[in-house]
This record gives C-alpha cells, structure tokens and sequence, in this order.
C-alpha cells in the first residue's frame, strides 16, 4: 500500500493538468446537464453579476455549489482540477477505510485492490478529468459510508444532506445508511437474522437527518434570494425537462414521447426507483453496508441523468466485498457485456455527432448495452448475497432458517 498510494496520488494530479480536459469537458458520457462544469462556470458568471442563474434554462446545478465556489473557493481552471483530482485520492482513503471497518484488517494486499479498483476505473476517472460533479457526488457518498462505519451520527446525516441536495435521487439511500448508523458495517451475509430494531432510535436518527436537510434547503433559497432553485434543481429530475443524451435510459424514450403520455411516465419512471428500497433494506437488514451498496448500483440504472460515474462507483465498490466473488454466477458475461458497451457508446456517439453517419436510434441502442451490463452485475450481486448463506456441507446445502 505504501508504494501504490503515492502512485497514484502523482498520477492522478499529473492527468489532471493535461489537455484531456478539454477534450472531454463536453462529452455527454461523463458530464450530464446537472454535472457539467461548462454549465456550472456559467451559473458561477451570472451568479457574481446578479444575474439569476435559474432564470433561464441551461442551469441545474444546487445553489451550495454556486456558494461555495463564489466565494469559499474561487473557481478557476487551476483550482478545479487541484479540487477534482484530491476529491478522487480522498475518495480511494474513504474506500480504503471503509474496507478496514468491514474487515478489521489494516494493511495487506487487499487494500491495493481496493484502491486499484477505484484509482484505475476509467468510468471514474473520466468523469474526474472532465470536471463532472458527479465526482463530488461520489466523494460525498463514500465520506457518509465512512462516517457511518465509524458511528459518527452528525458528520454522516450532514454529509448525506449535502449528497441530497446535489442529487436527489440519492435521498433513497437514507434508509439502508440509517440501518448502517443502527447496526454494523461488519459481513454478516453468510449469517442472516432477523435484527431488533430500536425504532425511537432510528425516527430520531431520521428526524435528525430531515433536519439538516431543512436546514440546507433555507441555505439554499437564501444564496439564490428565490425559491426558483428548487424546480430547477430538484426539479429537474421529476420533471425531465432536458433531453440532451446521456448513458441512462430515460433520455431517448422520453424524446419520442406524446406529450400527452408524459405526465404518466414521468411518474411511472419516478416511483420505479422508490420499489427498491424497501425489499433491499428489508432482506439485507443483517448487513445494511451490502444493502447500501446495491441501492447505489439501481440508482446508477435507473437516476434520470446518470454519467458513467455513477456504475463506475458501483463496480469499484465490489472490491469491499470479496466473500461474494465466487458466488457470482457469470462474472465473464457481466464483464464482456461492459467491453461491448465501452466500445460501443463512443463509437456511436461519434457516428450519430460528429460524422453524420449514424441516429439517435443507434446510441440509444448502446446505453441498453450498458444498461443491461450494469443490471447484470447488480443481479449477480444481489443473487451472491444471497448464495452465500446457504452453506454446502458434505454434498447438503443448509438453508437459512
């Protein structure tokens, strides 16, 4: 570990002052309408010439963000990437000790895989190089899993809050990171029980973490001197109102839409998220870091503006949970299924916007490549967590009582 993390530290911030960003600022795999940086440095122009930036249509990033980088951080070209590139090494230290709560082992050469799997994932550090916001995302997810497995209350309810409030979606994950604040971030997968819930407990935990978002949200209507942030933010997200493509599966299907099937969908599409989180929670309730981890990877499918970043952060968070890997039922199909789709959706989106030579039909096609690659490894994960409490004795599988 000793030698890989100064590796990859200097790697990392050497990437960051190249000229990739600028090659890949405006790629849509990487940056979506609510991550960009371009839209982000233009909400942070109008915003210091008081202008309202949610006056127009092109700007959907959280009021926090305009705060913090007009004022506690300027942003400039320079300081972007410095702050991109350490939020990537925080990220890989957060992972790492995520691993050490659930294992109880510090050092070893797991902790190389677990950084590897995240320093070396490109569906993580392009979005990085790009400037997406979603790496601000990330870093927020894995420091309240972090301050979770350590039991700090406060730091993971406030942390979460501000996860929220850039992503909404992500306010799903509060009920698997609540069972986490409850319980243990220890692996109990090859043990499920029943686990006693303290409820007072976890409605003041709850009340606690809606309390912080209140707090959070008059923040943000008092920097934006309006209430127009919330449509425009939040909003955005329910309401679908730019189609530009990205690697999820709501852009295309909602851009061939009738107008008047939209309102229905868009609520069919909204409450498909919310069926997840109660089945997940409640069948892995003996393990709610596992529980927390899945619930990333649907969000990563099925969010309205997802980037690659956001599968890119499941597939390396596999690395915490290597009691499950031989358990998996079709690791090489799941892993050809994402070559195919790495190859297919640049290769497409260059036909369809640059050469001419290709439609939206044929990039649409390539995300649900990607999708169903992603939903293969969530199902495979979900199908492991499960296997592995039936324990094989002497050629008699012992089921769970």
């Amino acid at each position: 570990m000793t030698n890989v993390i100064p590796l990859a530290v200097a790697g990392r911030f050497l990437l960051s002052f190249t000229s990739l960003h600028d090659f890949l600022k405006h790629d849509f795999l990487l940056s979506s309408p609510l991550t960009s940086y371009s839209r982000l440095q233009e909400g942070i122009f109008l915003y210091e010439h008081d202008v309202d930036p949610y006056s127009g249509g092109g700007f959907y990033h959280s009021p926090l963000l305009l705060s913090l980088f007009s004022t506690v951080i300027p942003l400039t070209t320079t300081t972007a990437r410095i702050l991109w590139a350490t939020c990537d090494v925080l990220s890989a230290y957060l992972m790492v000790q995520i691993w050490r709560a659930r294992s109880k082992i510090v050092g070893g050469g797991r902790e190389n895989m677990v950084i590897g799997a995240f320093v070396l994932n490109p569906y993580l550090f392009l979005p990085s190089l790009a400037l997406s916001t979603s790496t601000l995302e990330n870093t927020l997810y894995l420091a309240s899993l972090f301050f979770a497995c350590r039991k700090r209350k406060a730091c993971c309810l406030l942390t979460l809050a501000f996860l929220t409030h850039l992503s909404l979606p992500s306010f799903l994950l509060a009920p698997s990171i609540i069972m986490l604040l409850e319980g243990k971030p220890d692996s109990s997968l090859a043990s499920p029980k029943i686990i006693s819930v303290n409820r007072c407990r976890i409605m003041k935990t709850a009340g606690e973490f809606l309390v912080y978002i209140s707090t959070l949200f008059l923040a943000s209507s008092l920097a934006s001197s309006n209430w127009s942030w919330v449509v425009k933010t939040w909003g955005t997200g329910l309401l679908l109102p730019d189609l530009t493509p990205n690697p999820g599966l709501w852009w295309y299907f909602f851009t061939e839409m009738f107008d008047h099937f939209r309102p229905f969908f868009l609520m069919v599409f909204s409450m498909h998220l919310l069926i997840y989180v109660v089945p997940i929670c409640t069948k892995f309730q003996h393990d709610p870091l596992y529980a927390t981890f899945l619930l990333q990877g649907i969000l990563g499918i099925f969010k309205p503006y997802p980037t690659m970043a956001d599968p890119g952060l499941f597939l390396s968070s596999i690395s915490l949970f290597p009691e499950v890997y031989q358990y998996f039922r079709h690791p090489i199909v799941t892993a050809l299924l994402h070559l195919h789709a790495s190859l297919l959706l640049p290769l497409f989106s260059n036909l369809w916007l640059a050469q001419g030579t290709g439609n939206a039909n044929f990039f649409y096609a390539s995300t649900l490549v990607f999708g169903m690659a992603n939903g293969a490894a969530v199902v495979d994960c979900i199908f492991s967590g499960l296997r592995i409490a039936f324990a094989v004795q002497k050629g008699y599988e012992i089921v769970q009582e």
